[in-house]
């Protein structure tokens, strides 16, 4: 569900944003005791989201007009595809990204992911004053997964993100310090692969176990690969897939970036 949510959020599409404005007003007038308990509100919208949309959407398509359903609200009302092939290295927007167990038998590290969330914060489960704000996460990507909605992919990330509240510092000279074996965040793992940025985790020699946050200029490996881009694109890895296997698989090839599978995080990817 997050992942379609964090989907239709996107400015450029419009209808997905009035969907959920709709599907908020919905769950007010079906319960109305709970119209101001703010995090209630998101708890329940997160869980029925994808639900209501479906019959939504089929509920429209099924009248005697439809104008107001597109091609692609359609595809992700359907759900993907129960087949996900998974990869350990993934090109997106010009930048490389790795699962964890790629990094570790290589000499570059790929797999830190940043993200910055808006999100809802209460004491307990009977506080009815929230604190709506923005939130630093850090993770290390464990799986990518390439969600086929049969006329464009999307690409997602699932993450070991880290705890906040036990696991990331910020020490006296500003510098950001994580504690990569505190995890947290466990029934939230996942994450569109646009919506992240590219960190790199550095041992910190004064502090055994912690290591230092770092960000850099990302290394547009589109640069390099060329025009051509279906001669050119290489798969890493073979993709594993969950479910009966239906997707090519790829010989090996050896090249100076490897082999990668390209695809584009924030536009669709139209399959004729």
């Amino acid at each position: 569900m997050k992942v379609l949510k964090g989907y239709v959020q996107n400015r450029n599409r419009p209808e997905g944003c009035t969907a959920e404005r709709e599907h908020m007003i919905h769950i007010k007038t079906t319960y109305p005791k709970f119209r101001k308990r703010t995090k209630w509100l998101q708890d329940k919208h997160n869980s029925t989201f994808i639900q209501w949309l479906h019959f939504k959407v089929q509920s429209e398509l099924n009248g005697e007009e439809h104008n107001g359903v597109s091609e692609n609200l359609r595809w992700l009302a359907a759900g993907p595809s129960m087949v996900v092939p998974s990869y350990r290295s993934y090109l997106i927007n010009g930048v490389k990204f790795n699962t964890k167990a790629q990094d570790d038998v290589r000499i570059v590290q790929n797999s830190g992911v940043y993200l910055l969330a808006h999100i809802v914060q209460v004491a307990s489960a009977k506080d009815k004053n929230h604190i709506v704000s923005n939130m630093d996460f850090y993770g290390v990507i464990q799986e990518i997964w390439d969600l086929d909605y049969q006329k464009f992919r999307i690409p997602v990330l699932r993450c070991d993100w880290i705890d906040n509240t036990s696991g990331l510092v910020v020490d006296e000279l500003g510098f950001t310090l994580v504690d990569l074996s505190k995890i947290g965040h466990r029934n939230d793992q996942f994450v569109m692969a646009f919506q992240v940025k590219q960190v790199f985790y550095v041992d910190d020699p004064m502090h055994r176990g912690w290591s230092i946050v770092l960000s850099m200029p990302n290394r547009e490996y589109n640069d390099v690969i060329g025009d051509d881009v279906l001669g050119d694109t290489r798969i890493e890895c073979e993709p594993f897939t969950r479910g009966i296997p239906n997707v090519d698989t790829f010989d090996d090839l050896v090249g100076e970036l490897g082999n990668e599978n390209i695809r584009d995080g924030c536009e669709d990817i139209w399959i004729d």
